[in-house]
Protein backbone atom coordinates (compact mmCIF):
# COMPACT_ATOMS: atom_id res chain seq x y z
CA UNK A 1 0.00 0.00 0.00
CA UNK A 2 2.83 2.38 0.69
CA UNK A 3 3.75 2.49 -3.03
CA UNK A 4 0.06 3.57 -3.92
CA UNK A 5 0.40 6.48 -1.26
CA UNK A 6 3.79 7.11 -2.03
CA UNK A 7 3.37 7.39 -5.84
CA UNK A 8 -0.30 9.27 -5.35
CA UNK A 9 1.39 11.76 -2.75
CA UNK A 10 4.10 12.28 -5.27
CA UNK A 11 2.06 13.53 -8.15
CA UNK A 12 1.83 16.85 -6.76
CA UNK A 13 5.42 17.36 -7.49
CA UNK A 14 6.68 17.60 -3.34
CA UNK A 15 9.11 15.13 -1.79
CA UNK A 16 7.04 12.15 0.00
CA UNK A 17 8.86 10.63 2.79
CA UNK A 18 8.53 8.08 5.77
CA UNK A 19 7.56 10.32 9.42
CA UNK A 20 11.61 10.97 11.02
CA UNK A 21 13.29 9.84 8.39
CA UNK A 22 15.26 13.16 7.98
CA UNK A 23 18.56 12.07 9.26
CA UNK A 24 19.66 15.10 11.89
CA UNK A 25 21.77 16.81 9.63
CA UNK A 26 19.57 17.17 6.66
CA UNK A 27 17.71 20.18 6.10
CA UNK A 28 14.53 20.27 5.86
CA UNK A 29 13.24 20.56 1.93
CA UNK A 30 10.77 23.67 1.85
CA UNK A 31 7.85 21.81 1.43
CA UNK A 32 6.98 17.75 1.36
CA UNK A 33 5.12 14.87 2.63
CA UNK A 34 5.44 12.52 5.13
CA UNK A 35 3.56 9.58 6.38
CA UNK A 36 3.31 6.40 9.03
CA UNK A 37 1.13 3.47 9.12
CA UNK A 38 -0.13 2.78 12.12
CA UNK A 39 -1.84 -0.40 11.53
CA UNK A 40 -2.70 -2.72 9.39
CA UNK A 41 -6.02 -5.12 10.51
CA UNK A 42 -7.74 -7.69 9.13
CA UNK A 43 -10.98 -6.53 8.74
CA UNK A 44 -13.48 -9.91 7.39
CA UNK A 45 -12.39 -13.39 7.38
CA UNK A 46 -13.76 -16.55 5.56
CA UNK A 47 -13.28 -19.91 6.44
CA UNK A 48 -10.28 -18.87 8.90
CA UNK A 49 -8.85 -17.08 6.10
CA UNK A 50 -8.23 -12.88 6.52
CA UNK A 51 -10.43 -11.97 2.39
CA UNK A 52 -9.82 -7.90 3.39
CA UNK A 53 -7.13 -5.44 5.47
CA UNK A 54 -7.78 -1.95 6.38
CA UNK A 55 -4.64 0.15 6.44
CA UNK A 56 -4.18 2.95 8.02
CA UNK A 57 -1.64 6.02 7.68
CA UNK A 58 -0.84 9.54 9.19
CA UNK A 59 -0.04 11.97 6.01
CA UNK A 60 1.28 15.26 6.89
CA UNK A 61 2.19 18.30 4.39
CA UNK A 62 4.85 20.27 5.86
CA UNK A 63 5.78 24.01 4.56
CA UNK A 64 7.26 26.97 4.86
CA UNK A 65 4.35 28.90 3.83
CA UNK A 66 1.38 28.09 6.40
CA UNK A 67 -1.26 28.73 4.10
CA UNK A 68 -0.27 25.48 2.08
CA UNK A 69 -0.57 23.45 4.79
CA UNK A 70 -4.27 23.32 4.30
CA UNK A 71 -4.24 23.79 0.28
CA UNK A 72 -1.98 21.51 -0.32
CA UNK A 73 -2.95 19.07 2.09
CA UNK A 74 -6.63 19.26 0.31
CA UNK A 75 -5.03 18.92 -2.99
CA UNK A 76 -3.63 16.04 -1.29
CA UNK A 77 -7.07 14.48 -0.36
CA UNK A 78 -8.46 14.74 -3.43
CA UNK A 79 -5.99 12.62 -4.98
CA UNK A 80 -5.99 10.28 -2.29
CA UNK A 81 -9.64 9.62 -2.56
CA UNK A 82 -9.53 9.17 -6.34
CA UNK A 83 -6.87 6.84 -5.78
CA UNK A 84 -9.35 4.98 -3.44
CA UNK A 85 -8.63 5.88 0.07
CA UNK A 86 -10.92 6.70 2.47
CA UNK A 87 -10.51 10.21 4.01
CA UNK A 88 -12.24 11.80 6.43
CA UNK A 89 -12.54 15.39 7.85
CA UNK A 90 -10.29 18.68 7.27
CA UNK A 91 -7.20 17.39 8.96
CA UNK A 92 -5.39 18.40 12.51
CA UNK A 93 -2.25 20.58 13.08
CA UNK A 94 1.12 18.31 13.41
CA UNK A 95 4.16 19.52 15.45
CA UNK A 96 7.19 20.63 13.19
CA UNK A 97 10.87 20.16 14.77
CA UNK A 98 11.42 23.03 12.82
CA UNK A 99 10.56 26.90 13.66
CA UNK A 100 10.52 27.53 9.77
CA UNK A 101 8.03 25.17 8.57
CA UNK A 102 4.09 24.52 10.13
CA UNK A 103 2.05 20.99 9.32
CA UNK A 104 -0.79 19.67 8.68
CA UNK A 105 -2.05 16.17 9.06
CA UNK A 106 -4.90 13.59 7.67
CA UNK A 107 -5.97 9.94 8.53
CA UNK A 108 -6.40 8.32 5.36
CA UNK A 109 -7.27 4.59 5.14
CA UNK A 110 -7.13 1.73 2.58
CA UNK A 111 -9.24 -1.42 2.52
CA UNK A 112 -8.13 -4.04 0.18
CA UNK A 113 -9.73 -7.11 -0.13
CA UNK A 114 -7.98 -10.28 -0.94
CA UNK A 115 -6.11 -10.31 2.24
CA UNK A 116 -2.48 -9.89 1.96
Amino acid sequence: MEDLLIETLGKLGYPVMLQGSLLPEQPYPEHFFTFWNNASDSESFYDNHETSVVYNYDVNFYSTNPEWVYIKLREAKNLLRKAGFIVSGDGYSVTSDEQTHDGRGIEVKYLKNGGN
